[in-house]
């Protein structure tokens, strides 16, 4: 059997505005309605894995146990970090490294920890860090 995910849903505070901060770091588009909840996803239209962004009456009080990594298709890791920041993300940590690996823990406007990493045009060609398994 196969699945595959349709969105990555955020609880939060405000809908709108934190759609509008991933917006500005994925570079995707936004869609709503009247309904409270706004989708942003990577074109229109819209197929593939989105952000589903949902109010809920209750803050963020723990650390995420899971976290978004992002790597940028047309830009550099550095130029994504300074867009999220840009749009409001703070630095958690700071993991870049002198020979141009690591990445940069961050948190969005409402808390949620993501981090950045280098894009695949910056790394290069990779072997596998994991073998298959089948079951």
């Amino acid at each position: 059997m196969a699945v595959h995910i349709n969105n990555v849903t955020f609880d939060c505070a405000d809908a709108r505005a934190l759609a509008e901060f991933w917006q500005v770091v994925t570079g995707w588009e936004l869609f709503y309605d009247d309904d409270p909840e706004v989708l942003l996803g990577p074109s229109y239209p819209y197929d593939g894995t989105g952000f589903l962004f949902i109010p809920v009456p209750e803050g963020k009080t723990a650390k995420n146990r899971v976290h978004l990594d992002l790597a940028p298709d047309d830009t550099t890791r550095d130029d994504l970090v300074d867009r999220a920041l840009a749009a409001g993300a703070s630095v958690l940590g700071d993991f870049r490294a002198d020979d141009g690996s690591g990445f940069v823990a961050m948190q969005d406007p409402e808390g949620n920890e993501f981090c950045i990493e280098r894009g695949r045009h910056e790394v290069g060609p990779r072997r596998p860090r994991a073998i298959r398994l089948t079951m």
